[in-house]
């Protein structure tokens, strides 16, 4: 068992108690996280504040090399936070599982400090020259998930620093350790102040609720479900909070009738079951067409059948457990359902803990709990379709729009299905490749703001435009 304490001023912060961590797979206590209050959350913003005033001031090409050398202690420590997510979320070692993600982390990171943005020359004639320019914004809260602890981490405080700002980051209480561990880390290379974290389970103190409030924190870049969002920007809205929320997904994926079930198996499957479909970008309801329905399900349910799903730290094991009670509790709720209203084509049944195995339902439609909810777990509802435009129609029919995906051997088609999907991203014969390129965000209720490349950097500024 392992404690954990918060960096606060680049300092541990003393704290008086804590709380447990518990392993997904086993049930056990892994580490202990400090259980931190309202002193503690005011001692953090008080210093990122006052840490502003000189990091702020830092050229652009210093702000870049500081970007590096955190990059750089990232990958150092790679191993070491690998093993921490795996213990505290319970995705494997291996495959798309913890050390992917930190390798994802820092292939994030190493882009992000590569990115500038420079002033911009609006006019410059007789009249007179202007000027945009970005400044940054202040103190940055970031609230981070359970998914992905270490690269969500990531996505939130390099382009908060890239761009001269200050951070104080909250993790979830199920995956506090990875977090708790990173920010040491890059404090060992950043002056005190510039990133700091707080932790606490959310039972007697709300931190979340309380840095969305915060008068001195000027941004909050959120990660998580729809509804705690909706809180987060009802609370940001007295103080006029600059807000980037990610939230829930919901992800349609659609197969057009010339598809090979054979060729896209793989895909679909990992479209929908990384990170044991815990992800928001993952594809959580697919629409067959009829005339290729029972081999899409035959070529997934045959492909599933081979993922050896156990504890993470088997090097042999590719899926792991459901990462605790509550979400156990829906995607059961939400099988147990299905199981009445479809096909059970694999699983279907809970394992011992926490453990689910990859659960594939047919014969599902729209109005199923299972299709209309988002399950954010291992369980796939399959509906047939007879004509495209009955499946974009119902791919569209739900309030969220974060990601989709057209499946096809035909290119130019799948793209004029594509334009007509109700999402932030589509992709063609895949699903949820994100990169840190191109930009990342939602419509409807799936969110506010994007994240990741130039137009996410932005959103890390204010504009001020110069006459001269």
């Amino acid at each position: 068992m392992m404690e954990f304490k918060a960096t606060i001023g680049g300092k541990p912060a003393p704290v008086g108690s804590g709380f447990a961590v518990l392993n997904p797979a086993t049930g056990k206590e892994v580490g202990r996280a400090p259980n931190m209050g309202e002193a503690e959350l005011n001692a953090a913003v008080a210093v990122a504040k006052a840490a502003f005033v000189s990091w702020s001031a830092q050229s652009d090409e210093a702000l870049q090399r500081a970007c590096a050398a955190v990059t750089a202690k990232i990958e150092e420590h790679a191993a070491e936070l690998a093993e921490i997510i795996t213990l505290e979320q319970g995705k494997p070692l291996n495959g798309l599982g913890s050390r992917w993600e930190v390798g994802g982390a820092v292939a994030w990171a190493g882009y992000t400090t590569g990115l500038s943005l420079p002033a911009k020359v609006l006019q410059d004639n007789e009249q007179g020259r202007v000027e945009l320019h970005r400044k940054p914004l202040g103190v940055v809260g970031s609230i981070t998930p359970w998914n992905f602890p270490v690269m969500i981490a990531v996505w939130h405080i390099l382009p908060a620093l890239r761009t001269g700002n200050t951070v104080v980051i909250k993790p979830s209480p199920f995956t506090p350790l990875s977090t708790l561990r990173l920010v040491e880390i890059m404090n060992e290379v950043l002056p005190p102040g510039v990133v700091n974290v707080v932790t606490g389970d959310d039972k007697a103190f709300n931190l979340g609720a309380a840095m969305s409030g915060h008068p001195d924190i000027r941004k909050i870049v959120f990660t998580g479900s729809c509804a705690t969002g909706q809180k987060v920007m009802q609370s940001a809205a007295a103080t006029m909070k600059r807000l980037t929320l990610e939230m829930g997904g919901n992800d349609a994926g659609i197969v057009l009738p010339d598809a090979d079930p054979q060729t896209i198996a793989e895909g679909l499957f990992w479209g929908a079951f990384i990170n044991n479909g815990q992800t928001c970008a993952a594809m959580k309801r697919l629409y067959v067409h009829e005339s290729i329905h029972d081999a899409v399900c035959d070529a997934l349910a045959a492909y599933a059948q081979n993922i050896p799903v156990g504890n993470g730290m088997d090097e042999a094991n590719i899926l792991g457990p459901i990462q605790n009670r509550m979400q156990f509790d829906k995607v059961s709720r939400l099988v147990a359902d299905a199981k009445g209203r479809g096909r059970v084509l694999i699983g279907g049944e809970p394992g011992e803990g926490l453990f689910f195995s990859p659960t594939i339902i047919a014969g599902l439609r729209n109005g199923d709990a299972l299709v209309d909810e988002e399950q954010f777990g291992p369980a796939l509802p399959i509906i047939l379709y007879s004509d495209v435009e009955e499946a974009i129609r119902l791919a569209n029919d739900s309030p969220n729009g974060l990601g989709g995906s057209v499946w096809s051997t035909d290119i130019e088609a799948a793209k004029k299905v594509a334009s007509r999907m109700a999402c932030g991203s589509v992709w063609i014969n895949k699903h949820g490749a994100i990169q840190p390129n191109a930009p990342f965000g939602g419509v409807k209720t799936s969110g506010v703001g994007v994240e990741f490349a130039e137009e996410g950097l932005a959103e890390y500024t204010d504009i001020q435009v110069v006459f001269a």
